[in-house]
């Protein structure tokens, strides 16, 4: 076995790819990737922005589309469903191979709708229903605002990628989130609830990008020891957070009904410090029930070179050490997370928003 395969055979945890083309549909890349061990696909915004500006893969369809006078913001749904629906063909067979754990693909709500509560729940039920495949995730941002769509999807009994967590206390709100609408969906039907799954997606790199940063602006000896600690101990310590929740009294009578667990999902686990090694991000953050979704370059350092072996659990009181360290030292966790969710939030409304007025300008030329 390569070492994505051995992730899950010997870990438990399931390499998934956080990017997406046409390209790789249509010449079979992507088919390829899952066949090496790849059990699932994450998109967002800003990947579909780059795959369609950055290609000609979807001019046909485009042109088309514009020809039958649809307009662009519904054009770029049709765009973007075409290449989900396609993507999760190519993951149906591990959907079903795996009895529901794995083979999803996440395609995430309107990124304008973040802090809209009513507006996110009506994008999420509407991209579910149009795609109506057992084995997508609808993506919802961990925004104060995202919660009780995220609750509500869930007691609806629909799968939920929770997306753009940053702070161990917004993870705490998720994970109850995700428990209490199972809850919910459990008192409104007699059917099993293994039909549901979600993950909950924790953001690793930027966090240590921006602690980082405090880090070096505060320049004490303390202070720049503690340089790319701070997201593998999150992430450490989210893990624990995700044992201790799904255990007891509350959990066990949803597991009996067939319930899942809500697995922590690592996301943006490129390294962004060339000084860091850069399969930095999967090999500490190893442990059963956890997802990692890779992109591509990330995906074949780690296939290349990484070390599989179970870490996310190895040392937490270190994490929890480093983890009070670094605010010891003199960086407001609280502060860094706000500030990277409205960075995240912002980021994906700018693609968004670029990509349909880059889209607009084309189908004025078109007409």
């Amino acid at each position: 076995m390569n070492r994505l395969q051995r992730l899950y055979a010997e870990c438990g945890q399931s390499p998934w790819l956080d990017n997406l083309r046409r390209g790789w549909i249509t010449g079979g890349q992507l088919a390829a990737l899952r066949d090496r061990g790849v059990r699932g696909l994450t998109s967002n915004p800003t990947i579909f922005q780059k795959a369609i500006q950055g290609s000609s893969d979807y001019d046909e369809q485009f042109s088309a589309l514009t020809r039958s006078n649809v307009a662009p913001r519904d054009a770029y749904w049709s765009l973007v469903l075409r290449d989900i629906d396609s993507a999760l063909d190519v993951f149906a067979p591990v959907y079903e191979a795996s009895g529901g754990e794995d083979g999803f693909v996440s395609v995430e709500v309107d990124p304008t709708l973040a802090h809209d509560s009513a507006g996110t729940l009506t994008s999420a039920r509407d991209l579910h229903q149009r795609v109506d495949r057992p084995n997508v995730m609808i993506k919802i941002p961990a925004t104060r605002e995202g919660l009780p769509a995220i609750r509500t999807m869930i007691a609806e009994g629909r799968s939920v990628n929770v997306t753009l967590i940053f702070s161990l206390e917004r993870y705490a709100e998720v994970l109850e989130a995700y428990v209490a609408g199972l809850e919910d969906f459990a008192r409104s039907t007699s059917a099993s609830l293994s039909g549901v799954s979600s993950v909950g997606s924790f953001f690793i790199s930027r966090v240590d990008t921006e602690v980082d940063r405090r880090l070096e602006a505060l320049g004490s000896t303390d202070a720049m020891h503690l340089r790319g600690k701070a997201a593998v101990a999150q992430g450490q310590l989210a893990y624990r957070m995700f044992t201790e929740k799904f255990q007891g009294a509350r959990w066990s009578a949803l597991a009996a009904r067939g319930a899942r667990v809500q697995r922590p999902l690592w996301a943006s686990t490129s390294t962004k410090n060339p000084s860091y090694r850069d399969t930095l991000y999967v090999e500490e953050l190893i442990g059963p029930h956890t997802v990692n979704t890779l992109p591509d370059a990330t995906l074949e350092a780690f296939d290349d070179h990484g070390v599989v072996a179970r870490r996310v659990d190895l040392d937490v009181a270190a994490a929890e050490h480093t983890w009070q360290a670094i605010g010891a030292a003199g960086v407001d966790h609280g502060a860094v997370a706000e500030q990277l969710e409205r960075e995240g939030v912002s980021s994906f409304q700018k693609s968004f928003d670029e990509l349909l007025t880059a889209l607009t300008a084309k189908a004025a030329e078109l007409g």
